[in-house]
């Protein structure tokens, strides 16, 4: 006959009885379940985010359930599906998916948070430059991208991301499609590709990525026209500090791009 399973005496080979153990287990637990001991805060996925954690930074961000929690996953998951993981490596383009998925996600539990419409904008962008011109065209990226700009600016009239995002859309249609096209078909405009990228700048000239990309946008609208202006930029984003992951990746590719300059490329 065997002993009951929850013998309040039963012991498990260390002589310490099983009501001892629960009670322990259960000390555990209130210590790791009390505030501050073992709970994950959007801090938390904010350090991780710095410290290139980025899949990390993902599973914490994600958990909190909330707008600001779910951008900053759609941010760090894009980053890391972009910039760390090889371009022929297959999980690529499903990942940045599931980051478009966080940003409408964030923007569900918060229609007004601004840096949720932008984060919408710069996932569909990443997914957009992994796929093929014609597969984006077809799911409208560049209306959503402009859409979601928009109304990020509409909530926060300074937003650098959503200036910098909708000066990169212009220029960027303008560079594979030439002014007129571009024109014609999605309203792209030199004058506001300029105006975007310098108010970008304007409201934050000491931020890497701001200067990197308003060099890329004035290399796409004209290559000898504002070539030495975003070689000038470009010297700057390198000499502006690293703080972080994110700007370190940014400060190579700011450093590749000067190679290309000296190297006599574009």
């Amino acid at each position: 006959m065997t002993s009951p399973p929850f013998s309040m005496h039963r012991t498990h080979g260390t002589g310490v009885p099983s009501s001892a153990l629960a009670s322990v287990v259960m000390l555990v637990l209130c210590l790791v379940t009390a505030p501050g001991a073992g709970a994950r805060t959007i801090e938390d996925a904010k350090l991780a985010l710095a410290e290139g954690r980025f899949e990390e930074a993902v599973r914490i961000a994600e958990t909190l359930d909330t707008s600001e929690g779910q951008a900053l996953a759609a941010r760090s998951l894009a980053i890391h599906a972009y910039y760390i993981l090889e371009e022929e490596d297959d999980t690529r383009e499903p990942l940045l998916l599931r980051a478009i998925e966080l940003a409408r996600k964030a923007i569900e539990l918060d229609p007004g948070n601004a840096d949720a419409h932008v984060m919408l904008a710069a996932t569909l962008g990443r997914h957009a430059q992994v796929i093929s011109s014609l597969e984006a065209s077809n799911k409208g990226y560049a209306e959503k991208i402009e859409e979601a700009a928009e109304t990020a600016l509409g909530i926060d009239p300074d937003l650098v991301a959503a200036h910098l995002t909708l000066g990169r859309l212009h220029s960027e249609l303008i560079g594979v499609m030439g002014s007129f096209l571009a024109r014609t078909l999605y309203g792209a405009r030199e004058e506001e590709a300029l105006a975007h990228l310098e108010r970008a700048f304007e409201l934050a000239p000491d931020a890497k990525e701001v200067a990197l990309e308003y060099a890329l946008g004035l290399l796409m609208l004209d290559d000898d026209e504002y070539r030495t202006r975003a070689h000038e930029l470009v010297v700057l984003a390198i000499e502006i500090p690293t703080v972080d992951a994110y700007r370190a990746i940014v400060h190579g590719e700011a450093v590749k791009l000067l190679e290309s300059f000296e190297g006599g490329g574009g």
